[in-house]
């Protein structure tokens, strides 16, 4: 099993890579949407893509998805979020037959993002991590925070 570990910088980043223990054993590749120091464990087995604020960048995103994807060939892609999360998704489900996992992040507490109110719909596995968005994500799996 080959994973693409997709994330916006910053906290995304940080609660993806909790995760670690559970990915490192297999083949994985990170993409982020922005410039970032990087920890030696992800040093060339990372790629920068445009950042996309919800603006015709997305297009950008979904070419780069693409031609990453047909690299790359992930098996799964797994995601906190945010922007680089949907066009990955779409690309990867559509072309490529790519299982998509998806965390909503720990900042959104009472409220779905943006971002996870579209992943709801395009991830195969969805997990939460406050109990509040139950009401919101009904057959989304609840795992309590990454911290």
């Amino acid at each position: 099993m080959r994973l693409c570990i997709v994330s916006s910088c910053g906290g995304h980043l940080t609660e993806v890579r909790r995760l670690r223990a559970a990915f490192e054993g297999y083949p994985h590749f990170y993409v982020l949407n922005d410039q970032a120091i990087l920890p030696d464990d992800m040093r060339g087995k990372t790629y920068f893509i445009s950042h996309s604020e919800r603006d015709w960048k997305f297009l950008v995103n979904l070419w780069e998805s693409y031609r990453i994807l047909a690299r790359e060939r992930p098996d799964v892609i797994l995601s906190t979020g945010a922007g680089p999360a949907v066009p990955f998704a779409l690309v990867g489900r559509l072309f490529f037959g790519c299982k998509v996992i998806f965390i909503e992040t720990f900042t959104a507490i009472s409220r779905p993002t943006l971002t996870g109110r579209i992943m709801y719909r395009l991830a195969h596995r969805f997990f939460y991590q406050w109990p509040q968005l139950a009401r919101v994500y009904p057959r989304a799996i609840y795992g309590g925070p990454l911290l």
